[in-house]
C-alpha cells in the first residue's frame, strides 16, 4: 500500500506551457488527502520561490526542497544539510578571480551576484523572476545549502567540483547547474522524512521529470516519469505517464489504483 507520494514542481506538478497546475493534477492530490495518503513536494526550489509560483491552492504534508538539503512541515524543520563550509570559501575564491552568475541558497534567503543575458534565458525557462543581487561574501559567516553556477560549460563544470571535493552537481539546464553535499540529494531527504513520519520505503511512490530527480526515482518503491521527460531520465521510471499537460499525474495514480 502507498502511503506517502513525492512530487518534483517542475516539468511535473507545474506546466511551463501553461504556466499553471493541471485542474486533474489538483482533483488527484484532493482524493490523496481523501485517502489520507501523505503528499510531499520533493524539487530543487527554495521556499521563497515557491510562494511565487500559482500553486498557493495546494496542501502538502510537508517539504524536501534544495534537492533533498532542507526538508520542513507547519511543525519545523525536518532535517537540513548544509554544504561544507570549506566548499564554499573555494567557490567564492574562484568567482572573486573568475566571474559569472551564480545564486547561494540559504534556509530563508537565495540571491545571485550579478544578472545577465544567461541568467534571464534560465529564469524565464523556469517561470520565475530574477533573483535578488546579494554579495556571495555572505558564505563564509551563513549556512549554504545549494549553490547554482549560471552560464557555465561542463568544461568550467568539472573546474569548480575540482575546488568543492565535499559536493557533487546536478546539470538541469544547458547553462546551469545544482550544486549540493556529496552524500545529499532527494532520496537523502525523502528518507530522513521517511523515517520522521515512521514510512517503510516500500510504501512510497514518486513523480518526476528532470535528471534531478533520478535518485528519487530509484530510491522510491514506484518511480513515474513523465511523458515531458528526457529519455535518460525514462529509463529510471517503473512506468511513464503522460506529459504533465495530458493529465499525467492523474492517469498514473489511476493506473495503480492509488486514487
Amino acid at each position: 500500500m502507498i502511503k506517502a507520494i513525492f512530487f518534483d514542481i517542475d516539468g511535473t506538478l507545474l506546466s511551463h506551457i501553461s504556466k499553471s497546475v493541471p485542474a486533474s493534477t489538483k482533483e488527484a492530490l484532493h482524493l490523496l488527502k481523501q485517502k489520507g495518503i501523505y503528499t510531499f513536494i520533493a524539487s530543487g526550489r527554495h521556499i521563497s520561490e515557491m510562494k511565487n509560483l500559482p500553486m498557493d491552492d495546494l496542501d502538502f504534508t510537508g517539504y524536501i526542497t534544495l534537492n533533498g538539503q532542507y526538508c520542513f512541515n507547519d511543525d519545523g524543520i525536518i532535517y537540513d544539510l548544509p554544504i561544507e563550509q570549506d566548499d564554499i570559501h573555494s567557490i567564492i575564491k574562484y568567482i572573486d578571480k573568475n566571474p559569472f552568475p551564480c545564486i547561494f541558497v540559504e534556509d530563508e534567503l537565495m540571491y545571485i551576484n550579478y544578472h545577465n543575458d544567461a541568467v534571464q534565458i534560465i529564469q524565464d525557462a523556469i517561470s520565475t523572476s530574477l533573483p535578488d543581487i546579494n554579495d556571495l561574501h555572505r558564505g563564509y559567516n551563513h549556512k549554504i545549502y545549494q549553490v547554482i553556477p549560471y552560464d557555465i560549460d561542463k568544461n568550467k563544470e568539472k573546474e569548480i567540483l575540482k575546488l568543492m571535493p565535499h559536493s557533487k552537481s546536478t546539470r538541469w539546464h544547458d547553462l546551469a547547474i545544482d550544486i549540493i553535499p556529496k552524500n545529499g540529494g532527494k532520496q537523502n531527504g525523502i528518507q530522513q522524512v521517511l523515517n520522521y513520519y515512521n514510512i517503510k520505503r516500500n510504501e512510497t511512490m514518486a513523480f518526476g521529470d528532470g535528471d534531478n530527480d533520478i535518485d528519487m526515482l530509484k530510491f522510491v518503491e514506484i518511480a513515474v516519469v513523465m511523458g515531458n521527460a528526457s529519455d535518460k531520465v525514462k529509463e529510471f521510471s517503473d512506468y511513464v505517464t503522460d506529459d504533465v499537460d495530458s493529465e499525467g499525474i492523474y492517469n498514473a495514480l489511476k493506473k495503480y489504483k492509488v486514487i
